[in-house]
């Protein structure tokens, strides 16, 4: 249950793009258009499970002075098969467009810094479930990237243009011009700066929230506020003579008896 867990929060708390902020030089330049950020996600997740799991099984017998060569070994071995299937499988407008970045998986933060952070000192199965959750967060934040560039910037999704929309020989949505910029660097320092802000935005707003939320109520009671001032408190007011009468009032039957008597021993004296 607690891997289970740890696995449903790894896309958004420990986001690679937004959280971690790793593998960005790839993220830029790939996410052009959707069909580019999915097939770079879906690379680097494959990796990425592959060489936890493997770095995860043979930990102990890493000397710990050369574990990151090891590490780039292992990767390595992994990014070349993955090369290989791509070139395979995958359509030819794809492996041309990913071009050097499918080989640049090797020194990608993302997949060694798992390795060194988490792979090195778990288990098989949690360190597949970590890579497996880090890569549907490197593929929602590349996702997301890709599809607004490839919208604004170029006009299409997944390829299909999207404008004009016509039903039934009525214009619905004009055509319109993208914003070509989107499309090129700057674009994509612009977009993934302006998601940057918004994230921080909503991450101080839920904090926030549940700073509040944590911090009790304090319930108003009568000595919270400040008692108002008694009548004649001012000196010499009319409450003066009230107070004077009050003490006069609160001396005993006894001692009014013995002051009568002191008086009567004067007047004979």
């Amino acid at each position: 249950m607690g891997l289970w867990k740890e696995f449903i929060q790894k896309p958004i708390q420990q986001n690679p793009v937004f959280v971690l902020v790793l593998g960005l030089c790839p993220t830029l330049a790939v996410s052009t258009s959707l069909a580019n950020g999915v097939a770079m996600a879906c690379a680097a997740t494959g990796v990425l499970i592959c060489s936890n799991v493997l770095i995860s099984l043979i930990r102990k017998f890493i000397p710990n002075q050369i574990r990151i060569a090891c590490f780039i070994v292992v990767i390595a071995g992994f990014v070349t098969m993955c090369e290989i299937i791509m070139k395979a499988l995958a359509p030819e407008a794809i492996n041309k467009a990913l071009g050097i970045f499918i080989p640049l998986i090797v020194v990608n933060c993302i997949i060694l810094g798992r390795a060194e952070a988490y792979a090195s000192q778990h288990g098989p199965l949690a360190s597949m479930l970590d890579g497996l959750g880090v890569g549907v967060g490197y593929l929602l934040s590349l996702g997301l990237i890709s599809f607004i560039r490839e919208v604004l910037g170029a006009g299409t999704l997944w390829g299909y243009r999207l404008t004009p929309v016509v039903l039934g020989g009525t214009t619905v949505i004009p055509e319109y011009t993208p914003a070509a910029v989107l499309g090129m660097a700057p674009g994509a320092f612009i977009i993934i700066g302006l998601l940057f802000g918004l994230f921080y935005w909503i991450g101080n707003r839920r904090r926030e929230a549940a700073r509040c939320a944590a911090v009790p109520a304090v319930p108003q009671v009568a000595r919270d506020f400040p008692k108002p001032p008694k009548e004649g408190a001012e000196a010499g007011g009319p409450g003066r003579g009230r107070r004077a009468a009050g003490r006069g009032a609160a001396v005993g039957p006894s001692a009014q008896v013995l002051t009568q008597g002191a008086r009567r021993a004067q007047g004979k004296g």
